[in-house]
């Protein structure tokens, strides 16, 4: 993954990675990172067998986004904060965003992507409207609806439609304990969800890069630097 190698070398100092799972970014000499995840590293390989488990981080800070937020992090702390995957799993995005840039220092760098589903297992299902999205954070939605799931569903296994009700719902809650795809964007309708979470959260950070599916035929990828405290 190129791309995101010249994205990092834009980081600097002390930081969060989330999420960062079996794939942590690789980081400027210099840096250091605490991870910070909703399940611990055995938690992880319980819920995710096909990974290896030595390939796992060893998460530093338990913290659901969903629930908690980032409430152990202080405000303006750190000098970048990574977010790379995750953001599609959560229950209120624009919540995600405004936090991830809170804890970030004033010209501290902010990593985020997305998979582009032009380029994923989501390819058959409906981009999600950033109307959606700004009412679950206007509501505080805490939790992805079951809805979220049976749409996962319907969309990347269409035999889904024919089981019956009680067998889907057994595959629902499989899938909202894995924490499957919640949010679906291409790499056109991310870029205009973060410039439309930037206008109601207040703030105009600078875009330092950038890589789109239709390059890296993967995600949007992209590094954005604060300019105001939040």
């Amino acid at each position: 993954m190129e791309h995101r190698k010249e994205g990092y070398g834009f980081l600097r100092g002390e930081g969060l990675e989330i999420g960062a799972f079996h794939q942590p970014a690789p980081l400027p000499e210099g840096c250091q990172v605490t991870y910070c995840d909703a399940f611990t590293k055995e938690e992880a390989i319980e819920l995710f067998p096909e990974l290896n488990f030595d390939d796992l981080v060893t998460v530093d800070r338990v913290c659901d986004l969903d629930i908690e937020r980032l409430s152990p992090f202080a405000s303006n702390s750190v000098d970048f904060v990574i977010l790379n995957h995750v953001i599609e799993h959560v229950a209120n995005p624009v919540r995600v965003i405004h936090e991830v840039f809170r804890v970030t220092k004033r010209r501290g760098r902010v990593v985020v992507s997305a998979p582009d589903k032009e380029f994923t297992f989501d390819k058959d299902r409906n981009l999600t409207p950033f109307e959606h999205l700004l009412s679950d954070y206007r509501n505080d939605v805490t939790e992805v609806s079951d809805d979220h799931y049976i749409d996962f569903l319907m969309g990347v296994y269409p035999g889904m439609r024919e089981l019956d009700e009680s067998e889907l719902a057994k595959h629902v809650a499989h899938v909202k304990k894995r924490r499957e795809h919640a949010h679906v964007w291409d790499s056109d309708s991310f870029k205009e969800f973060l410039v439309n979470c930037f206008e109601h959260i207040g703030i105009a950070p600078v875009c330092l890069f950038e890589s789109t599916g239709q390059d890296n035929q993967m995600e949007y990828f992209s590094v954005w630097e604060k300019q105001e405290t939040i």
